[in-house]
């Protein structure tokens, strides 16, 4: 085969672009596998609100701000073991000990945020903490939060507190908090605002730390969904699966059918017979509905759709097309050459007649991978996708599922459905471009 066909490549501008954003799906493919092991990527996606507490739920991803003009909030973690916050301890005898822990922050959004949080750790034997929360204002107003003992580990949802909330007059923790009392529309202060926990342990060795999670409207590069999960990880891994998926399928597909229509069309008889009836039956067979049963009745998993794709593939329509090149091709001059020179049925086959239509091969093969891509999004977009691993369609099902378009989440849709539109561009651009290379006819059209 010419090289310099390949190199014919950048008289295609559409085929660079294509070839471009395929590099890149391969980059990101490679970073995503080897930076993001698949054990620890099953454990994150399947754990939902238990291993992403800290992120909010279902907001769109950080960059939206910069197309608006009023800014989404983004969350805030403070802890009180981190470096900067502020923890005092006064011993008051010798088992009164008065902890102050301040936590302090800018507060610069133009929304509310999404709510509130506080997780506390304790270390006692009998007695437990006694924890008083003061929230101070920019403008110097000072609300008292709540008072009240904590277990060795606890949470407070004060979104949640209905004492706070009357307290507030009536506005939930992460409006009331935040209100300026100034103004005559409901928007946020602000400006630098403090929590004081002030607590008061009664042992000599009790202590206890607070986590405050103030949870914004937007989240990271690609948003969240309803478990609170990075939509970014999905995606990321979503490619490498994709990839993979559409390339096997394909190649398999491509090689094995062009390897049933040659030794067919060589061998003639009940052999060619045979593979012919069969490739008509299958014609026949609804591929969808088969696979939604195996999927239904059997196993979810990818690989075993896969392999259930590629067996129902490879006796296509082809086949047809194959043979018809490998009859004209067995007539030809060289093949009688061969044949006089004593060589074997599968040497000609494969040394011969298959290496003669692989210029068609290669073009067809890369336009077929996007169509495989497609059908296994499909697939778990009906929900049949594969329970453990985190895809593009079982991303877009989690949405549908959830009434992601209904709620104006369109960020959850139209990322994952963004890159497979992507994947199919690049390789249909490519494949064209290859079709007009490898195909000579096609270069005056």
């Amino acid at each position: 085969m010419n090289l310099n066909r390949f190199r014919e490549i950048s008289r295609y501008p559409s085929a660079i672009v294509g070839l471009v954003i395929i590099l890149i799906l391969v980059g990101i493919s490679i970073y995503t596998v080897i930076a993001l092991p698949y054990s620890e990527t099953v454990v994150k996606w399947r754990g939902g609100d238990r291993i992403w507490q800290d992120n909010p739920r279902t907001v769109p991803p950080a960059w939206v701000n910069y197309f608006r003009s009023e800014k989404l909030p983004e969350s805030i973690i403070l802890s009180s073991s981190d470096e900067g916050v502020e923890k005092e301890r006064t011993p008051l005898n010798d088992e009164l000990t008065d902890i102050v822990i301040t936590f302090e922050f800018d507060y610069t959004a133009d929304e509310f945020p999404q709510e509130i949080i506080l997780s506390f750790t304790s270390t006692y034997e009998q007695k437990s903490p006694y924890i008083s929360l003061t929230w101070k204002t920019p403008d110097g107003r000072e609300i008292n939060v709540g008072d009240f003992s904590i277990d060795r580990t606890a949470s407070r949802r004060l979104s949640q507190d209905d004492k706070l909330t009357k307290k507030l007059d009536g506005q939930t923790a992460e409006i009331g908090l935040f209100a300026d009392p100034n103004s005559e529309e409901l928007k946020p202060l602000k400006g630098t605002y403090q929590l004081e926990v002030a607590g008061l342990t009664f042992e000599p060795e009790s202590d206890f730390d607070v986590k405050m999670v103030i949870y914004g409207k937007v989240y990271g590069l690609a948003g969240t969904d309803h478990l609170r999960r990075d939509l970014l990880l999905g995606l990321m891994w979503g490619t490498p699966v994709a990839l993979a998926f559409g390339l096997i399928a394909a190649v398999a597909t491509s090689v094995l059918t062009m390897i049933i229509a040659a030794t067919g069309s060589w061998f003639g008889g009940w052999v060619d017979g045979l593979i012919q009836r069969i490739t008509e039956i299958n014609l026949m067979l609804p591929v969808l509905p088969i696979l939604i049963m195996v999927g239904v009745f059997y196993s979810r998993s990818l690989w075993l759709i896969l392999g259930v794709i590629i067996l129902l593939s490879i006796f296509g329509a082809s086949i047809k097309s194959y043979r018809a090149i490998f009859m004209q091709e067995r007539e030809s001059g060289y093949i009688q050459a061969a044949q006089s020179y004593g060589a074997g049925n599968f040497r000609i086959v494969f040394l011969y007649l298959i290496p003669r239509i692989i210029p068609i091969l290669i073009p067809s093969l890369v336009v077929l991978i996007p169509s495989f891509v497609f059908l296994e999004a499909s697939l778990a977009v009906l929900g049949l996708g594969d329970p453990l691993l985190p895809t593009w369609g079982k991303i877009i099902d989690d949405a549908r599922t959830n009434g992601a378009l209904l709620r104006g989440l369109y960020y959850w849709v139209l990322e994952p459905s963004v890159l497979l539109m992507l994947t199919g561009f690049s390789f249909a651009m490519l494949g064209f471009a290859l079709d007009r290379i490898f195909n000579p006819r096609l270069r005056g059209m």
